[in-house]
């Protein structure tokens, strides 16, 4: 649905902002559009009257949106969506104008969005809370209020016990837990229970080791390490530093409603058909699991298993995937591209000048912008805000999109708490670098700033160097990872200078380059082409010869670690010539054709190679009969044996069975039941 369908209302709140009805209405392909003063007080009439037209209703205004959200409710009509002009536009103190980055905030929020797919999680309620003292005794007793607590405590000194005891109590500490949420286990050492007749503190019985428990809810208060790797993306994991009050009953505030049937997004999607991990016990690629913080995706077998209950869309594994075997699907790929190209265009239609795409999360961006914005300078007029669920899903596919669709530069605004998170980024930003210098662009265009002091921000923004435009070309993004990134970066090297040779050299984690053979090592025994996950590898039926798709390669390693001879190595590289996609031949040798019957079956090189290691040397090819078998096809050299009196399936028969009259026969000629074995 384009913008020029939708009913658009603006306002310039009170008029602390410039609004450019008309600018914005052309840019966004309609007529001039009337700017509000007070949408949402005295002039909410206009929105009444644009929920009873019928048609859908875009609200330039996001803070008063529960209000406008209220009234459409009354009226059984929904709001299509709410975009924010003020704080990410209108409140700065930049003289540039304006209207372009309203008109393109506008015009993305215009575009429908395909939900996510949804998993079902339902928790009982069972909550297990651990702590010390009477802080966790207190958060515990608030809790119970809503939740059924268990209260775990790794230290009882200072705990008043009431009257009556609503809960349970015990001693112990958690030394390992795993799940999510509405299926935790978990694993305590010192475990006792409290013994009723307590006096004056609690006293607790014998204590022992490995004890074993599960609960829908854990809130962690104890003071140590978090019990998983990445404790803010844990379904039902609360976590409060017990010397922080305020973050206590934030955590106690958020824990208490986690009773019943939820709904998660499913973040991403896998096809196994083209993952890379592993072939025939031969790892290859595992970016996906050495990029995942919870843990969530795990080895299972030649492919993956990706746990979507432990999963908090982090998006490192399908930003980092050579293959797009896992694929972000919140939203989906050509969504994204979209978004950012609706950004761009409409943002150059209307005139606007060096864009910058800020791309950030809602609860650490949002908050930094609004911060700017109200006591700052807000944000240049050149630096248009995408929110993404997720910084880390950035993939140099989007981002070479974003760039050949006009957009100059770009900077990922990250949590500080999740700065062990980056190397999947790093490493596409690394790649997308390595592509513009190749083709005589300026790199450096991806800068990330991990950050939480809005000042800080702010200057970074403001001291943000324009560089070169590169394309104003937007493409349509359909196919996988791998075809939608090439037609990006087809567009960038139009825009460039390609090299002579039309190849750029790409750091050895890039998805994209050659393979070397070792044609003096190489036998053509074709393991690698039984092997190859991409199809890149392939034989051919008419003569021993390896031949390669160099556009299919995704660099994953599991030629090389397959082939026997060690004859293979990985050549990262990014291959401009329009020949990438069609088969050249690595290897080659003359058919060996069978002595007996004439038929080719096997190279001649891996043939003589073969006669070379065993004729003579082994014991079952000593002689020149036993060798000339080497020289036969299978069917030629089984009738050969056969011809010698040697049966290929004697073998397979099975062994005589020994009857009652065979031990009679056998005693007969005197022999004794210790060595009837003997007996023929």
């Amino acid at each position: 649905m384009s913008a020029t369908s939708q009913r658009i209302l603006v306002c310039n709140c009170e008029k602390t902002m410039q609004v450019d009805g008309k600018a914005i209405g052309r840019a966004l392909g309609g007529g001039e559009l009337p700017v509000h003063t007070h949408l949402c007080r005295s002039q909410i009439g206009a929105f009444e009257g644009a929920m009873e037209d019928g048609g859908p209703v875009i609200v330039a205004c996001t803070q008063e949106s529960p209000l406008f959200a209220e009234i459409a409710e009354e009226k059984g009509r929904d709001v299509t969506a709410f975009v924010n002009i003020r704080e990410m536009a209108g409140w700065t103190a930049d003289s540039g104008s304006i209207a372009p980055k309203m008109a393109a905030l506008i015009g993305a929020a215009s575009l429908p969005v395909a939900p996510a797919r949804l998993r079902a999680i339902d928790s009982d309620g069972l909550c297990l809370v651990t702590g010390r003292g009477q802080r966790a005794f207190d958060a515990a007793a608030l809790l119970n209020r809503t939740l059924s607590v268990t209260l775990l405590l790794t230290d009882a000194e200072d705990v008043l016990l009431p009257e009556v005891l609503d809960f349970p109590v015990f001693r112990g500490r958690v030394v390992s837990a795993t799940g999510t949420l509405g299926g935790f286990e978990i694993v305590v050492d010192d475990y006792a229970a409290m013994l009723p007749s307590s006096r004056g503190e609690p006293q607790f019985a014998l204590p022992r080791n490995g004890a074993k428990s599960t609960c829908s809810v854990l809130f962690d208060m104890a003071g140590g390490p978090p019990l998983f790797p990445r404790p803010t993306g844990r379904d039902g994991y609360f976590r409060a530093d017990p010397a922080d009050p305020a973050a206590v009953m934030r955590a106690v505030f958020d824990a208490s409603g986690y009773e019943g049937e939820f709904e998660k997004p499913i973040y991403v999607s896998y096809d196994a058909s083209i993952c890379a991990h592993e072939r025939s016990r031969k790892t290859g690629c595992t970016k996906c699991i050495d990029n995942c913080p919870p843990g969530a995706i795990t080895p299972d077998g030649d492919n993956i298993l990706i746990d979507t209950a432990i999963c908090g869309g982090c998006g490192n594994c399908a930003a980092h995937c050579p293959t797009g075997a896992v694929s972000y699907d919140y939203p989906a790929r050509a969504q994204s591209i979209e978004r950012v190209q609706t950004l761009a265009r409409t943002y150059l239609a209307a005139g606007g000048e060096a864009p910058v795409l800020m791309v950030h999360e809602r609860e650490h961006g949002s908050a930094l912008i609004n911060a700017m914005a109200r006591f700052g300078r807000g944000l240049p007029a050149n630096v248009i805000p995408l929110e993404m669920h997720s910084t880390t899903a950035l993939g140099h596919d989007l981002i070479a999109a974003a760039l050949a669709a006009g957009i100059r530069s770009l900077v990922v605004l990250v949590d500080p708490r999740k700065s062990g998170e980056l190397h999947a980024l790093e490493e596409e930003i690394a790649l997308t670098d390595a592509l513009l210098s190749g083709l005589g662009h300026a790199p450096g265009r991806v800068r990330i700033i991990c950050e939480r002091d809005p000042e800080i921000v702010e200057a970074m923004l403001y001291d943000h160097q324009a560089v070169p435009e590169i394309a104003r070309t937007a493409f349509s993004p359909v196919g996988g990872k791998r075809e939608v990134a090439r037609a990006a970066i087809a567009i960038v090297a139009g825009a460039g200078r390609a090299p002579a040779d039309e190849l750029i050299r790409l750091p050895a984690s890039a998805p994209y380059g050659n393979i070397l053979v070792d044609k003096e090592r190489c036998t053509l025994c074709m393991a690698c082409v039984s092997a190859c996950p991409a199809d890149a590898l392939r034989d051919t039926p008419e003569k021993p010869q390896l031949r390669f798709v160099e556009s299919a390669c995704v660099q994953c390693g599991i030629c090389a670690a397959t082939c026997p001879e060690t004859a293979i190595a990985l050549d990262p590289r990014y291959n401009l010539a329009p020949t990438v996609m069609q088969p050249v031949t690595l290897n080659e040798d003359e058919p060996a054709e069978c002595t007996r019957c004439g038929e080719p079956f096997a190279a001649r090189g891996m043939l003589d190679r073969v006669r070379e290691t065993l004729g003579g040397k082994h014991w079952m090819f000593q002689t020149e009969e036993r060798v000339a078998l080497l020289h036969m096809c299978e069917s030629c050299r089984l009738e050969s044996l056969a011809a010698d009196g040697g049966d290929p399936f004697a073998i397979a028969q099975r062994p005589k069975v020994r009857t009652t009259d065979d031990y009679l026969e056998a005693g007969k000629r005197g022999l004794t039941i210790d060595d009837f074995l003997s007996v023929d």
